[in-house]
């Protein structure tokens, strides 16, 4: 009984678009080595929250990848480079908080408790004793 080949993986269609090779920053530049202290080149790798760029947005290979992250990373020991960057911006796509629960009581005033009795409990007085 022979098999029946399916649509082989990797092979794109001829209605898809074929994606352009990235050509690295670093290639472009003729740069062999990736200083540490060449903050102007490595930012070009960071994200704006100073997180390391993938290759495959970057364009650069494996090696180029490799070097440019150790870099990075010793920049970022010699506090060259942040760790981080902290992004403020304004919510303004979600709802007001403050109404959350427009139907509902306030908390403390909730009618579903149990009814509370009429009648008082009677403590037994306490006799006093005389010496």
């Amino acid at each position: 009984m022979a098999k029946v080949k399916g649509p082989q993986r990797g092979k794109l269609k001829d209605n898809a678009k074929r994606a352009k090779k990235k050509i690295s920053v670093l290639t472009q530049e003729r740069v062999e080595y990736v200083d540490y202290k060449d903050v102007n080149l490595l930012r070009r790798f960071m994200s704006d929250r100073a997180k390391i760029r993938a290759r495959r947005v970057t364009g650069n290979d494996q090696q180029q990848q490799r070097a440019v992250a150790m870099a990075i990373k010793n920049a970022r020991e010699m506090a060259l480079l942040p760790y981080t960057n902290r992004v403020t911006t304004q919510r303004s796509s979600r709802p007001d908080r403050g109404n959350r629960g427009e139907g509902r009581p306030p908390r403390g005033e909730d009618t579903e408790l149990a009814p509370v009795a009429d009648e008082a409990i009677e403590v037994p007085e306490a006799e006093e004793v005389e010496e």
